[in-house]
Order: structure tokens, then C-alpha cells, then sequence
């Protein structure tokens, strides 16, 4: 379609849609060997998408960047997301009661700011999450957007509490802990799975690989996977994110990368001394 076809369509100038291909380098038409722009019917509903996330406050640069991602297949996992897109956070491997104290932590720390934004976690089974469903109606009072993926029989959005939003037994972030804090100041992400063991553990003995990070720019990355993941069977709910994300992010911080660091490290020495792992052989105790 034309220029003046697609802007009928998606209620966006025609003098709009070349400023935003000129700066931003979206929509991307074809051209005709005149120099005419021609577009696909696929570009209808991302330009009335980068256009819905700009009226919820999206900068141009991060709503193109989200319509930009949704033509990729989607992630089912944010471990691995973030293994991805951040491979210089280190991984950690903790037992069940050090990472369940870690978020712990994590979500204190969030509920005595009573920042905004959006939380997201994700229980592996439903059971795991009533357990913790008074903790997480605390914790969703102040937030934008709260949601607990676990395996639910159904969507539900009760008032008051975060929106539950079902997982199916075969998708990876099944096997995932997850806990995403993104609100102004106060950002925080941890993303573990479980490792497979050849005998079932003691629960607080089962082992997972946890990567946690502060700095705002994981944070978000973090965040915008475990937003795709919610968007497979959620849509709605998905959609509701932008909004609470309107708040920008920093870049790289070295300081705070040394301090998540050093964070991992200490950390892992704390739980490898209290499972009785192996001694550093410094000879300092």
C-alpha cells in the first residue's frame, strides 16, 4: 500500500510516517523503481502499536524497538534471555534456601521503598506461590503491574493481588525462578532454573543456577523477556507493561556492575561455607 493508504489506515500523517522512517528508520517500505514507498499489510498494526505505546509514554526509540521484537520468535525463558543478551553477568549455583533468602531480601527491600513500576515472578507450581500469596499481596500494593506466572489452571486478576498467569508443564520457564523488580528507584532481577539431579533432594538441598543483577540496564532486559514470555499466554496482561515501564534507564554503571559482582561472589562463598563446600585454602580462618 501507499503512503496515504497506510496513513488512512492507521489514523498516523503520512508527513509522521516519513519523519519516523527518516529518524528512526521505521516503518522500513519498499521502494519502486520510481522512488515511490510501498508497505506491507503487517505494517498497519505495527505503526498503530509504536503510535498505542507512544500515548502510554514510550520514548519513539523503545516503542519501534518493542514493535521490532515482536517479529522475533518469542522467548521462553528468561534465564536464558538474559544469558543472551547480558553473558558477562556471572551464573551462581545456590541451593534452594540461599536463593529463597536472596529474593527474600530482594522483595524487603522493594516493599520498605513502596516504589511503582512492575513485578513479575515466576513459582514453578502454584502451591509454591499460595505458600507466598499473602508476602505477594503486600508487595503488588504499590506496584503498576504485578504477575505471578506459575502452573495456574486459568487467568485470574483478583483485586488487589498480582494477575495470575498460567504456564504449561513443557515451557522453560516452568523450571524457572524468577523475580523481576523494575520501578523507579528500586531495580533488581534474579533468574534461576533448576539443575537435574539424579536422586530427588531434600527441598531446601534441590540446586539451581541463579544470575542476579542491580544494574538498570539487565533490570530491563530481564524485564522485557519475562514481558514476551507473560505475552504467550496473556496477551493482554503483556500489553499493560509498557505503562508501567515508562520510567528510563541508565547504561552501564561500572560501579554497580562491580557491586552485583562482587555481590554473586560473596554470596557464593557465604552458602558454599554454611553447605559445607570447599574451603578457599587461604588459610585466613
Amino acid at each position: 500500500m501507499s503512503t496515504a493508504q497506510l496513513a488512512e489506515r492507521t489514523g498516523v500523517p503520512a508527513g509522521t510516517l516519513r519523519m519516523w522512517e527518516s529518524r528512526h528508520g521505521f516503518p522500513a517500505p519498499e521502494r519502486l523503481p520510481g522512488g515511490h514507498r510501498r508497505y506491507h499489510p503487517r505494517d498497519v498494526e505495527h505503526v498503530r502499536t509504536v503510535a498505542r505505546l507512544r500515548e502510554q509514554g514510550l520514548s519513539m526509540a523503545a516503542a519501534v524497538a518493542q514493535v521490532l521484537r515482536s517479529e522475533d520468535p518469542l522467548p521462553s525463558s528468561v534465564f536464558a534471555g538474559l544469558r543472551e543478551r547480558h553473558g558477562e553477568v556471572p551464573p551462581a549455583v545456590l541451593a534452594k534456601r540461599a536463593v529463597l533468602r536472596l529474593t527474600h531480601a530482594i522483595e524487603d527491600e522493594y516493599c520498605a521503598r513502596a516504589s511503582r513500576g512492575l513485578l513479575i515472578a515466576s513459582f514453578q507450581h502454584e502451591r509454591f506461590y499460595r505458600r507466598a500469596q499473602r508476602r505477594w499481596r503486600e508487595l503488588a500494593r504499590t506496584t503498576q503491574l504485578a504477575v505471578a506466572l506459575a502452573d495456574f489452571d486459568r487467568l485470574r486478576e483478583p483485586a488487589g493481588a498480582p494477575v495470575e498467569v498460567p504456564i504449561e508443564s513443557d515451557q522453560p520457564v516452568a523450571r524457572e525462578w524468577t523475580l523481576i523488580i523494575d520501578a523507579p528507584g528500586a531495580q533488581a532481577c534474579l533468574a534461576a532454573w533448576e539443575q537435574p539431579a539424579q536422586r530427588e533432594p531434600p527441598d531446601g538441598e534441590r540446586r539451581f543456577e541463579v544470575l542476579w543483577s542491580f544494574e538498570p540496564a539487565v533490570v530491563r532486559s530481564a524485564s522485557e523477556v519475562a514481558v514476551d514470555v507473560v505475552r504467550r499466554s496473556a496477551p493482554g496482561v503483556a500489553e499493560r507493561a509498557p505503562a508501567a515501564l515508562g520510567h528510563p534507564v541508565a547504561g552501564p554503571v561500572p560501579e554497580l556492575r562491580f557491586a552485583s559482582a562482587l555481590a554473586h561472589r560473596m554470596i557464593g562463598y557465604l552458602a558454599g561455607a554454611f553447605d559445607g563446600g570447599p574451603d578457599t585454602g587461604d588459610g585466613t580462618a
